[in-house]
């Protein structure tokens, strides 16, 4: 055991290569992108620090070119769940005996390995698995995780430095442990920074995790674990599988241990899933700790007072940076009739110079939707406004599935706020927009804070400072990440922690010091230095 308290690296956020032209950084990205294609990868499941092959091989192609062939995952079943759990239980004892420091000095070479020589080859699974253009990897798949990986170390030494204050004679500690059981880490196809984070953020404060990722996002899983090995991370501490969620979710809501649920999906499946933990609360040692971030329906609202310019490119940008699958991504837009017709003429240029196409051609701006069943939900929704009268097609709506799942960056008018696309989530390149009276903005205030059950993120553009204090207060509780003349996308780890309340999740704001105090147990140490001889205290006497 050390005799010192170590003081870690300060953290710092990674910063954005630009891929410009004749960079070294879009040449050895190019090079990997080609050599993975000429490639079939058999990827395994990792128990225990063990690669577990099956015989089922499910294949795993490009969404934006769905005739080739990146290779093949081992599908798992009941036994590879509860091998994991047994992995991860009997991990736990070592690993969260494990000095604090050295369990933060893999994480930070982690951070290293990804940002140094793995940088391209992540960058290139997440571009290759789920269709980002190289820019949107880079921000997510690389600066991202590894800025989730050095904050959260730093995050770490905070709290284990916050310690009581101790009187005369007492010694008071407090001890964080971590929680006494598993940890399941169930992560979205998104980012792939979000990914890696729901396994390490509760694995660095000492608990062990059995992680399942999303099946269009096992690609770049690989890569996040062959990361986590080669910075040293233990056999057990953190075991990926690859089961259906009804199958991994039947054995770990019903054992014992389950100690805690990080989660990022649906809406829908989170409230099951919490739904089953309360059926199954008798069956637990202690109560699981849920943190799960889920849906949005997210607003932009521009105020007449906005420039018109900048509420194009907000909408641009937030509703259409990797296809709009994102759970912050402009969705629903409010525009006074004043602004109207400029933001109308800028937003449509933008969209007509946004060229779509394979990521691998870094000129293409729009990429694939990640799968069919996108695909097909999305286009249903494009289909159906199509046929309503209040609705007007402002530019998009083409859908492709012949190569890939194509959809253009569609934008939407209605003349009805309470539109089906003004108020559930699609979770794709579709933007609706309705255009308010000008006198009419108290109104609407009310609309952006009731149309939709979440409250993820939420923008407003205005130069009114008047109007932004009135709004900021207004939509307190309509966003749990909410922008002023920004769009409502691209939370940095450190600066914007991110989360949001109401049907968005339990706002356990990951990216902050908050989130880690999730998955931990304190314990308070009393240390009486000259315990009392005898019981009688003076009240006793009366003389």
């Amino acid at each position: 055991m050390s005799d010192a308290h170590y003081k870690i690296p300060t953290p710092y956020n990674e910063p954005v290569l630009s891929y410009a032209p004749g960079s070294a950084e879009k040449k050895a990205l190019k090079a990997i992108l080609k050599q993975m294609k000429s490639e079939q990868w058999d990827i395994p499941m990792h128990i225990n620090g063990e690669k577990v092959y099956t015989e089922e091989k499910i294949s795993i192609h490009p969404p934006h070119e769905t005739k080739h062939l990146l290779g093949y995952f081992s599908k798992g079943d009941s036994s590879h769940v509860n091998a994991a759990i047994d992995a991860a239980l009997g991990a736990k004892a070592a690993w969260e005996e494990m000095p604090w420091q050295e369990r933060a000095a893999i994480f930070l070479r982690a951070a290293d390995l990804l940002t140094g020589p793995y940088r391209a080859k992540m960058n290139a699974a997440t571009m290759l698995g789920q269709s980002k253009n190289a820019f949107q990897a880079e921000i997510d798949a690389v600066c991202e995780m590894a800025d989730f990986f050095r904050f959260n170390v730093h995050f770490m030494s905070e709290i284990y430095k916050d310690q009581p204050y101790s009187p005369k004679g007492i010694w008071n500690r407090m001890e964080y442990r971590p929680l006494e059981g598993f940890i399941f880490a169930i992560t979205p196809f998104n980012f792939t920074s979000i990914a890696a984070n729901l396994c390490a953020a509760p694995a660095m404060l000492g608990n062990t995790i059995v992680w399942k990722p999303a099946e269009t996002q096992i690609y770049s899983a690989e890569v996040i674990m062959e990361v986590f090995e080669a910075a040293g991370l233990p056999p057990g501490v953190i075991n990926l599988i690859y089961t259906d969620g009804p199958v991994a979710g039947d054995i770990i809501f019903q054992h014992p241990d389950f100690a805690g649920l990080h989660f990022t999906g649906s809406t829908k499946v989170f409230q099951y899933l919490w739904k089953v933990m309360g059926k199954n609360i008798h069956l637990y040692k202690s109560y699981p700790r849920i943190v799960g971030e889920t849906g949005g329906k997210d607003f932009v609202l521009a105020h007449h007072s906005a420039d018109a310019k900048e509420v194009a490119v907000g909408l641009a940008r937030g509703a259409f940076e990797f296809q709009g699958q994102k759970c912050s991504a402009a969705s629903r837009a409010y525009v006074p009739k004043s602004l109207w017709t400029e933001v109308k003429k800028h937003l449509k240029a933008d969209l007509k110079s946004m060229k779509m196409g394979s990521p691998e051609d870094f000129t293409n701006f729009i990429n694939a939707v990640i799968d069919k069943a996108a695909f097909t939900k999305i286009s249903s929704y494009i289909a159906e406004a199509k046929k309503d009268k209040e609705v007007e097609v402002l530019t998009g709506g083409k859908c492709d599935d012949s190569k890939g799942y194509f959809i253009e960056p569609t934008v939407l008018v209605t003349k009805n706020p309470q539109s089906t696309t003004m108020c559930e989530e699609i979770f794709g390149p579709v933007l609706t927009i309705y255009v308010y009276e000008d006198d009419k903005v108290e109104e609407t205030l009310d609309l952006v804070d009731s149309s939709s059950p979440y409250a993820l993120t939420g923008a407003i553009f205005a130069n009114d400072r008047a109007f932004v204090d009135h709004a900021t207060k207004r939509l307190r509780n309509a966003a749990g990440n909410f922008y002023v003349n920004d769009k409502p996308t691209g939370a940095v780890v450190g600066q914007q922690p991110f989360g949001g309340a109401r049907a968005s999740g339990t706002n356990d704001k990951a990216g902050s010091i908050l989130n880690l105090y999730r998955w931990i147990s304190p314990r308070t140490i009393k240390e009486n230095f000259v315990p009392p001889k005898d019981y009688r205290y003076p009240f006793l006497e009366e003389k």
